[in-house]
């Protein structure tokens, strides 16, 4: 025992840079609250709650959900992977533009392009109107059309949606590749179907396999498309067992179940990137010279890489726009401007205090040095994983505990406390800290991996203290990235659904929740301005994505 505590004190900072190191472990316990909730409320007892789940609806739940990461995750990669393929190793009409194009899906969640898709399709929508006014059909039994709101329509919308991650990873990695890989596949007589089956994708393997994980992991998390569409999945399961069902305990188990598989779909992604790697020279590296198509296979490209882009933003966008300035009159209700408000209030603190408390975290985490406080980096992103109503259970019936507590001081005082956290916007700002704190986590981390060790030193041996040589030295040459982080906080802060539902306090709206709302009560139309706004603010972060992958 005499020898163990000289060991541990070597492994520790000096006694000045404990504070920081502690500040960096109560963020990062901040951020796994939620995560240490569900899991204490999970396996606690619940009076039998789990053995009635497990045999009525939580099969249901599972499969459904199974089902949809498995079909959205095969299409998303499918269309991710082929459409890198074509715009980084062809030229044809519209490449260019098309490259960065196919991003744009990202600029419009899933929820809106369900909510645009059932306009167009459903009974009352123009693509039937105009079938009965051509054919004189009289009613729905006169013809058939696939049902809407339905599995197959949320595959499609969420494939739609998401595939932009397959594709820009898939892009990224096929740009990285050496062009004597291909060139040399072409002299031994392999034609375009052989090089992209062959070469191409065992080359791009990890990314693309990276890039299905993340598209199975938000499909995992949606909750605005299966929840309009009446697809029972785990998110879904979640709010119907606690809201509906009152039981707390269940909402948990169910929202452990859904963890899990995040956790297993994270690991197994790890271990494959970690089975499969390629390498390139750096030295004399030649990115893959584009070949040119002619013909009929140079439209036929054209129209495989526009297809996604109709799919995921102009078609959705156009629908969501007509409807928008059909509906003029909704731009001038003060409750969609409240709703902007809100917005503009949660996700700009969200995004500040989640990069902020990112900075804070990785920089007390450099000074402390210690290995077993490091490996909470990884960890504190698990947020990004979980579905925004794990996060969104995890967080309320905590911050409710402290809230009654903070009640009983202020009635002791004679004081009127109310609810400080549950009853205003607190609570969705802290969802949204540990929701995308991985964001602001790994722009903090890339960045200060950039300064060279030699700078923080001499500010320091100039007299400057940690506090100083992060705001002089490490801030200056960090604020691209730190601008940048903050906009994408912001904007998934504005898109961000489950977790604003289950935590925003009563009559309190933002975007977000303003178009479920209206949608819930079939009222697209007056859900088409708060989701125009979205669809905006989504843009400004596709717009900084394509520059910064060019």
């Amino acid at each position: 025992m005499s020898l163990s505590v000289p060991l541990l004190m070597r492994h520790l900072p000096p006694p000045r840079l404990w504070p920081w190191l502690l500040l960096a472990l109560a963020i990062a316990g901040l951020v796994l609250l939620p995560l240490g909730t569900i899991l204490w409320l999970a396996l606690g007892n619940s009076g039998g709650v789990w053995s009635h789940l497990a045999a009525t609806t939580l099969p249901r739940y599972l499969g459904n959900t199974l089902i949809l990461m498995g079909a959205v995750g095969a299409l998303a990669g499918v269309s991710g992977t082929l459409t890198a393929w074509l715009v980084t190793m062809y030229r044809f009409p519209g490449a260019r533009w098309l490259g960065w194009a196919l991003l744009l899906p990202l600029a419009i969640p899933a929820y809106i392009g369900a909510y645009a898709l059932t306009d167009l399709l459903d009974y009352s929508g123009p693509v039937q109107t105009a079938l009965r006014g051509i054919f004189g059909w009289q009613s729905a039994r006169d013809y058939w059309i696939p049902e809407i709101r339905s599995r197959w329509a949320a595959v499609l919308v969420l494939s739609a949606a998401l595939s932009p991650y397959v594709y820009l990873l898939s892009r990224a990695a096929l740009r990285e590749q050496s062009a004597a890989i291909f060139d040399v596949a072409r002299t031994l007589g392999a034609g375009p179907v052989a090089r992209f089956l062959r070469i191409g994708l065992p080359l791009i393997r990890p990314a693309a396999a990276a890039g299905i994980a993340i598209v199975m992991m938000e499909t995992g998390a949606d909750f605005g498309v299966v929840d309009f569409f009446a697809v029972q999945t785990l998110t879904t399961g979640i709010f119907s067992t606690w809201l509906e069902g009152g039981s707390a305990a269940g909402a948990a188990q169910i929202a452990l179940v859904s963890l899990a598989l995040v956790l297993v779909l994270a690991g197994t992604e790890r271990l494959s990137r970690r089975r499969a790697r390629s390498h390139a020279h750096a030295r004399g590296l030649t990115r893959p010279a584009p070949v040119r198509l002619h013909g009929g296979r140079a439209w036929l490209a054209t129209l495989v890489c526009l297809l996604p882009v109709v799919a995921g933003f102009l078609l959705p966008g156009a629908i969501i726009l007509h409807l928008a300035l059909r509906h003029a009159g909704a731009w001038l209700d003060p409750r969609l401007l409240g709703a902007a408000a809100n917005t503009l209030v949660t996700a700009g603190a969200g995004a500040v205090l989640t990069v902020a408390l990112s900075l804070l975290l990785v920089y007390g985490l450099r000074l402390g040095g210690a290995r077993a406080a490091r490996g909470l980096l990884p960890v504190t992103a698990l947020g990004y994983a979980a579905p925004g109503a794990v996060l969104g259970l995890g967080l309320l019936l905590p911050l409710a505990a402290l809230d009654h507590r903070i009640a009983d001081l202020g009635e002791r005082l004679g004081l009127d406390a109310g609810m400080v956290l549950t009853g205003s916007a607190a609570a969705v700002v802290l969802a949204y800290l540990v929701r995308f704190f991985a964001i602001g986590q790994g722009a903090a981390e890339a960045a200060m991996d950039r300064i060279p060790p030699s700078l923080p030193m001499a500010a320091r041996s100039l007299g400057r203290s940690p506090a100083g040589a992060l705001r002089d030295v490490h801030l200056p040459m960090i604020r691209g990235s730190v601008g940048t982080a903050l906009l994408l906080v912001f904007v998934d802060g504005v898109k961000e659904l489950p977790a604003t539902l289950l935590l925003r306090p009563f009559n309190f709206d933002t975007l977000a929740t303003r178009v479920y709302d209206q949608a819930s009560l079939e009222k697209i139309g007056d859900a088409a301005p708060p989701a125009m706004l979205v669809i905006l603010t989504g843009l400004s972060a596709v717009i900084l994505l394509a520059r910064t992958s060019r």
